[in-house]
């Protein structure tokens, strides 16, 4: 390959992908509850997805995740999250009980399951209890970025 079309070829696959539109400044603040076991991981999210303008809850398992959601409950006003993002695999209960509760309690508030056991069993599940997107690890942030937007944008 010549050198020139090397350059080129470098040039494209360094470029960053477009990003995520931000959150209007002044606007309400769009609320991610996170639930991740994985400290280091649950840092790298949160911090991506408040540089999108979220205000980010970060929870370390199910149980923190739902006493998190409580509070935002009796603090605020309307739904106390607009995404849950959560792993799927976690100390206590999974983040598949979590989702079943949430829907059997009768929550619309869209989730997003992340894990590093995706197996087509494990996606079927996750879907047939209402999760609205399942990303596998090793997780593309940009990917994340991408489905909160979206789901985001459809709730208006």
């Amino acid at each position: 390959m010549p050198p020139d079309s090397m350059r080129g070829l470098a040039s494209i696959l360094n470029t960053p992908p477009e990003p995520v539109p931000r959150v209007h400044p002044g606007a309400t603040p769009i609320r991610v509850l996170l639930a991740e076991d994985d400290r280091e991981l649950r840092r790298l999210l949160a911090t991506a997805l408040r540089r999108d303008g979220y205000e980010v809850l970060e929870a370390h398992d199910a149980k923190h995740l739902l006493e998190l959601m409580g509070e935002a409950l009796v603090s605020g006003n309307g739904a106390p999250v607009d995404v849950v993002v959560s792993d799927i695999r976690m100390p206590g209960a999974s983040g598949l009980d979590l989702l079943a509760g949430l829907r059997r309690d009768d929550w619309t508030t869209p989730v997003v399951l992340i894990t590093a056991f995706g197996d087509p069993e494990t996606h079927a599940e996750a879907y047939r209890l209402g999760a609205d997107a399942v990303l596998d690890k090793p997780l593309d942030v940009d990917d994340l970025r991408i489905v909160v937007q979206t789901l985001v944008s459809m709730r208006g």
